[in-house]
């Protein structure tokens, strides 16, 4: 709908209008053959019924009404245009990464606020002015070739990270995880490297997903509880969809362009690959973190890597690296959960308390809410 209206904000209308019909008559009428081909149609008839009432769009209006719809739509290849055209590099990157999962992957304003730690009001005026860009320079609907699309990239692979993380531990209030949504973002991810075979960190990102999912069926109990790495079971583990990930991170690192997805990729794999939490080399993944702070160093980052360097070099030490991000990561909940397990190995408990009680108070995530509820039910002097 974009492609034919060339104007976001009737295209989303109308989508949403035609999902809306959908639920009201699938239901009694049943399901069609079709449904993708049905929905294409309703959003066409009230884009049309739409662009009657303004004279402005009466160019719009007559090539919609020329149109046939085709009886699939191509959703690859709309969904690669369509997130090509939003990280036009005619917008500030940060702009094209939120467009793109309001417009692509369906976050809510709230969902891309949260990710970007700014205010949904903020948020909101920043995709409006994204898609009035779009349209005053008129910028084409497609995959960009040859020398304008690696300066895209980096935007597209943002989105489709941000996108996966969302689906792997959601931040919302609902649902613990969404794994359509990460099982999406790696299905656009490898539509993306079949693109660009030769681009390494498309590569890295396509591994750190498929690792990630490899191991995603010990990730929750029977009551849909988080289950932290060191109590996984492992077995449970996808152990051949690891070595094929492995095989291709391999690949990756042999094209000589190492950059923050293969670094974060070899991570995880380091994980994947030992048979146990003890049995994990620590050293090497500080060696990964250290590398990968040289090419993107923020707070996060330092902290993911305090946490293996506590395992290497003690709780104490570790300590007092989180405590250096006190004030970039204060309202982040992870900092103040990590806090509160570095400071019950030194025995600390009632700040081990306090930080988890502020943890739980910035968490939105049900799973991560209750193993927080649970800790601090089980805590000494609880």
């Amino acid at each position: 709908m974009v492609r034919l209206i060339g104007n976001f904000d009737i295209a989303e209308e109308v989508v949403q209008d035609s999902l809306l019909v959908a639920l009201e008559k699938w239901p009694v009428q049943g399901i069609p053959d079709k449904p993708g081909a049905w929905l294409m149609t309703a959003a066409r008839r009230r884009a049309i019924d739409l662009l009657r009432r303004d004279q402005r769009y009466a160019e719009k209006l007559a090539l919609l009404e020329r149109s046939t719809m085709p009886p699939d739509a191509p959703e690859a290849d709309d969904r690669l245009r369509l997130i090509f055209t939003c990280c036009h590099p005619a917008l500030a990157q940060e702009s094209q990464v939120a467009l793109t999962l309001r417009a692509v992957a369906g976050f809510t304003t709230q969902e891309i606020a949260a990710a970007f730690l700014v205010s949904e009001a903020a948020m909101a005026q920043r995709i409006v002015r994204a898609k009035r860009k779009i349209v005053e320079a008129n910028i084409p609907y497609r995959v960009p070739q040859g020398a304008e699309l690696v300066p895209r990239l980096d935007a597209v692979l943002a989105v489709l990270y941000l996108m996966f993380n969302e689906g792997y531990l959601s931040r919302g209030t609902q649902v613990a995880s969404r794994r359509d949504l990460a099982e999406d973002a790696m299905w656009l991810a490898s539509l993306v490297a079949r693109l660009l075979p030769d681009q390494a960190e498309v590569l890295g990102l396509v591994v750190l997903m498929r690792l990630h999912l490899a191991r995603s069926g010990a990730r929750f109990d029977t009551a849909g509880e988080i289950v932290l790495l060191p109590e996984q079971d492992r077995s449970r583990w996808d152990s051949a969809a690891i070595a094929d990930a492995v095989e291709v991170l391999n690949r990756a690192a042999a094209m000589g362009a190492h950059g923050p997805y293969q670094l974060q990729a070899a991570i995880t794999a380091v994980h994947a690959r030992a048979r146990s939490w003890r049995e994990t080399d620590w050293s090497q993944i500080v060696a990964l973190y250290d590398a990968l702070l040289r090419l993107t160093d923020t707070p996060v980052v330092r902290l993911n890597r305090a946490v293996a360097l506590s395992q290497v070099s003690g709780p104490r030490v570790a300590l007092g690296e989180v405590n250096d991000l006190a004030i970039s990561l204060a309202g982040y909940h992870l900092f103040h959960a990590t806090r509160a397990e570095l400071l019950d190995e030194l025995g600390e408990a009632a700040l081990a308390r306090a930080a988890r009680i502020r943890a739980l108070e910035l968490c939105q995530n049900p799973a991560e809410r209750t193993l927080l509820e649970r800790k601090l039910r089980q805590a000494p002097g609880a």
